[in-house]
């Protein structure tokens, strides 16, 4: 909860994040595919583009007389929960000089004390009705809002009544007693101190060019350290009693229940709050417009990633998306973007590539307000300078000679298979993936639409969006004012200059571009259909619904289908063996270049005539050779399944080997990685590594730029297709809007008909064992700042597997990590975020482990230290507490009642069943595993492997 989301130069949505009767929808599990009403078509047409939007009329508006704003919708999914949001209008850039940091703190002190919950009893009552503190439970604070967030059980009268008493009590009735403010300031100061490095530092180099002359340059969500440490209570209440008042406000709800009961809810709750009396005027803070070109150029020993951001910003300001036009604008930037990535990821995919990842897009840019063109690149290091000619380049290329018709039909094509699964799905969202929509409406003002109006409006729209005015954009995106250029990334000998960037704008501006060239691509995956085979056998399990076909050549295929999704099918499958077959000496070989077999495609496609051949299709497929096994991931849509299991087939039989493609490959892994260590956490980590599986024979360490270049392809392609050459003893898994009678068709066409041997292989278990029978330590002093990271760990071969020992060490690590905020963070106020986490595993041989982690202040190391410790030798002496126990339960069971309608779920159990060798009927026993999960089951795993054989590692940072 309460944490910083600073993507630094991504999206730049600079963020501190931190019962009635029930409508039953009984739409069928697979909607049609529905063409435009005509009714639709013709009121698009007839109405012309300054038609508004209609609100989705599922949705029930409303405003109290005291201002408030509030947005209704029943949707059941999932079952038996309601979404709540409170929204206020008021983030950190509406702070006065002595309050900077504070809107920030404002959402922190809701958590601590309000008219109905003393300091930390609201985090205690819903941690006991199963909502967990920072997962479910959350809030955040940006520049222009501050937003909290509280999933409530819809089915009982009492918890739905106290989820509104307690998003009441945020909107007003946070008590901001000056102790609680006190006890505060250390937990807001640890949360600075986590952010603190080198994007924080290289932020204040950057943020005057990217908000030139602007508030927001000057008011970040975090605040000012200063601040915090001194300001004055008074401060913190002016601040709520400006700006926390109703007319700012919006509740909304969305879930399990009538649309009746909630907004009655919403009444009796929010009703009485008194609208503001001389209300302080809400003033919207801009941008302004300038005429020179803005750059900052920020290099840092910490950073561990090189970005070059080239940005247009709009002189007008941004508007809502209200009408029909601008829908069609927002169609035409999206489609210009797909076609514009589209080469940019083609560029990726050349040997010596100009970035390892590049995007251009149209829109906002992380305030309100304000719109921009964005060209992005991640670079090597000492790649900048090249990445932005690129950028430019490309943009040029399209402003001189635009897109051609090929790239436009594949984006339209890409468009429309995005909103048919949008549409198809559209009875089967869940509450969490629309309540947002009505946040950014009271917010921002964009209008919500239903999913069918928009689906049928942008089919309407799309036949008319002519390739001619996408080419046009490119005019307006592109202008020399309000431009501004940003490098960030770790030090290089040769710095770029801001000359040489200019220089670079002015050559590109009057380079003669050639046009881009696109090419076709056949149009069939397979060109030679394989010889079917058969299935051998067919096994139904009636109690997980499931049934499994063995297949000719031994392979088999487990189904499950499901209507979560209507167009959705997941898939996982395994074969024992993977790298613990190969020699040492072929697995140090092979190790770095294993990830890039795959980057040369399939069946003669390259990686761009393969996304060209996607074109429209919802599909992936990925293998992997792992270390005791072959691996496949995938989903796709039930009309795209047949691609699906195509691209398995192939992966088997027809893996392209591609030099050219391998090589693009390790030069993005070299620019990627190169400075990857520079960060002192991933130091750190890496540090930890060597020490603990230092001696291992196969330990390769940190990849370096050297390791990668010796790297044998050749034979990691040898080994990837001999792992991949015997289909036999595979076992696939797909849940999902299954067919029966197709998969039954897919499976013998293209997996039936994969060469087979016979054999059953198993891995071999690497005999090499951590020593971790005795007391260690492994300090690591890296880094500027002072901050530090904690880590204790316990772990080691276990005697045997049991599924009831590995359910009670996880729950001591969901208990351990309550402790742990409770005793280091609001008690000591010594850290800001943290836990423990526990678990035993079966495969590939009985092991246990448990890990503590948190950040913090150097100075409070040892005292933290010894107050996690502390809390874990009371839970070994005494045992968890009822209440302790209580909420871990309470969280398990609604968790598991939410996971039993996901696709997901089912499909990495029934996997994870088959890959353990375990019983799958045993997860239809999990809430009666929960209900005799006993606090002396809990003591005794911490009993069992929490002793003094413990593995404490610190971060320090370096000595002045």
């Amino acid at each position: 909860m309460k944490k910083v989301w600073i993507p630094y130069l991504g999206a730049l949505a600079l963020t501190i994040a931190a019962c009635g009767p029930k409508v039953t929808n009984n739409n069928s599990s697979s909607a049609p595919e529905t063409p435009t009403p005509p009714a639709v078509e013709a009121s698009v047409k007839m109405a012309g583009m300054d038609q508004k939007i209609p609100m989705d009329p599922s949705v029930r508006m409303g405003k109290l007389s005291n201002g408030l704003t509030y947005y209704i919708q029943n949707n059941g999914k999932p079952e038996d929960k309601v979404e709540l949001r409170l929204a206020i209008n008021a983030g950190s850039i509406v702070e006065d000089d002595d309050q900077q940091g504070l809107a920030h703190m404002m959402e922190h002190m809701n958590f601590n004390g309000t008219t109905h919950f003393q300091k930390n009893d609201l985090i205690d009552y819903l941690q006991g009705i199963g909502v967990k503190f920072g997962a479910d439970l959350n809030a955040y604070t940006s520049f222009d809002e501050t937003v909290y967030i509280l999933p409530i059980p819809s089915d009982d009268p009492e918890k739905l009544d106290k989820g509104f008493m307690i998003l009441s009590d945020w909107a007003g009735g946070a008590l901001l007693e000056t102790e609680a403010i006190n006890d505060e300031r250390g937990v807001i100061l640890e949360e600075s101190r986590t952010g603190k490095g080198a994007n924080d530092r290289m932020n204040k180099v950057t943020f005057p060019v990217l908000f030139a002359n602007s508030r927001y340059a000057e008011r970040l969500p975090i605040g000012k350290d200063e601040i915090i440490q001194n300001f004055n209570p008074d401060a913190i209440r002016r601040f709520q009693k400006d700006w926390y008042r109703p007319d700012l406000m919006a509740v909304i709800a969305v879930g399990d229940l009538d649309v009746e009961t909630l907004e009655a809810k919403i009444k009796e709750h929010f009703g009485d709050i008194p609208a503001a009396e001389k209300p302080r005027k809400r003033d919207v803070f801009g941008i302004p417009n300038h005429e020179e070109t803005l750059i900052a150029i920020a290099q840092d020993p910490e950073a561990s990633f090189a970005q070059v951001r080239v940005q247009y910003k709009d002189s007008k300001e941004a508007t809502p998306t209200t009408t029909v036009a601008d829908l069609r604008e927002e169609l035409v930037n999206g489609l210009f973007s797909q076609m514009m990535n589209n080469r940019l990821q083609e560029l990726t995919t050349k040997p010596n590539p100009p970035f390892i990842f590049g995007s251009s897009s149209y829109g906002g840019f992380g305030i309100r307000g304000k719109n921009a063109y964005s060209s992005f690149a991640g670079t090597a290091p000492d790649g900048q300078l090249k990445a932005l000619e690129t950028l430019l380049e490309e943009n040029q290329r399209v402003k001189l000679f635009g897109f051609q018709k090929g790239e436009f039909n594949r984006a339209k094509t890409s468009y429309k298979s995005f909103y048919e699964t949008f549409y198809k799905d559209r009875d089967k969202r869940e509450s969490g993936r629309i309540v947002g929509s009505y946040v950014d409406q009271f917010l921002e003002g964009n209008t919500v639409p239903s999913v069918e109006y928009s689906y049928h409006t942008t089919m309407a729209l799309m036949p008319n969006i002519t390739l001619a005015e996408i080419n046009a954009k490119m005019d307006s995106y592109l202008h020399d004012d309000n431009r501004s250029i940003v490098f960030t990334g770790p030090e290089t000998k040769e710095v770029p200059t801001k000359e040489q960037i200019l220089t670079i704008l002015d050559e590109v501006a009057n380079r003669k571009v050639t046009a881009y060239q696109d090419t076709k691509v056949r149009e069939n995956l397979i060109e030679n259909l394989p010889s079917v085979g058969t299935i051998a056998k067919t096994e139904v399990n009636d109690k997980l619904g499931t049934t499994t076909y063995t297949l000719s050549n031994g392979a088999t295929v487990t189904t499950k289908k499901t209507e979560f999704k209507n167009d959705e099918v997941l898939m996982r499958a395994y074969s024992y063996g993977g790298a613990s077959l190969f020699s040492d000496e072929d697995y140090m070989a092979v190790n770095q270049a294993m990830g890039g077999v795959t980057e040369g495609g399939v069946a003669g496609l390259d990686q761009t005539d393969m996304g060209k051949y996607m074109t429209g299709k919802l599909v992936s497929v990925s293998p992997r050779v792992g270390n005791i096994s072959e691996t496949f991931s995938g989903s796709a849509t039930p009309d795209d399944m047949e691609t699906m299991f195509q691209l398995v087939h192939l992966y088997f039989t027809d893996i392209n080997k591609d030099k050219e493609a391998y090589q693009s490959f390790i030069d993005k892994q070299k620019s990627f990685l190169g400075s990857y260590l520079s960060r002192p956490e991933s130091y750190f980590s890496n540090e930890l590594s060597k020490m603990r599986y230092g001696s291992n024979p196969r330990y390769t360490g940190f990849p370096t730029p050297e390791m990668m270049d010796a790297a044998d392809y050749d034979r990691a392609y040898e080994l990837f297709k001999e792992r991949f050459s015997d289909a036999g003893d595979f076992n696939f898994y797909l849940v999902g809007n299954i067919d029966e009678t197709q998969i039954q068709d897919f499976a013998k066409k293209y997996i039936a008909s994969l060469p087979s041997t016979g054999k059953k292989e198993m891995y071999k278990v690497d005999p090499w064992r951590e020593d971790s029978k005795k007391p260690r330590k492994k300090v690591v002093k890296k880094g500027i700042e002072e901050k530090s990271t904690v880590q204790i760990i316990w772990s080691g071969e276990a005697i045997a597997y049991s599924s009831k020992e590995d359910m009670a060490l996880d729950a001591l690590g969901e208990i351990a990590t309550i402790k742990i905020i409770e005793t280091l963070r609001e008690q000591e106020g010594g850290i800001y975020g943290g836990g423990a986490r526990g678990s035993l595993s079966k495969i590939s041989y009985p092991s246990y482990n448990f890990l503590i982690s948190f950040p913090c202040g150097p100075d409070n190391v040892d005292k933290l230290v010894a107050a996690a410790l502390n809390e874990l030798e009371l839970i070994k002496k005494n045992g968890p507490t009822d209440k302790d126990m209580n909420k871990v339960k309470e969280a398990y069971l609604l968790e598991h009642k939410e996971n039993l309608e996901s696709n997901g779920y089912w499909l990495n159990t029934l996997y994870t069943a088959g890959y353990e060798q375990k019983d799958p009927n045993k997860m239809l026993e999990f809430e009666a595993a929960v209900a005799n999960l006993s606090n002396a089951d809990v003591q005794a795993a911490a009993n069992k492997y929490i002793d003094e054989n413990y593995l404490l590692a610190v971060l320090l940072p370096e000595d002045k």
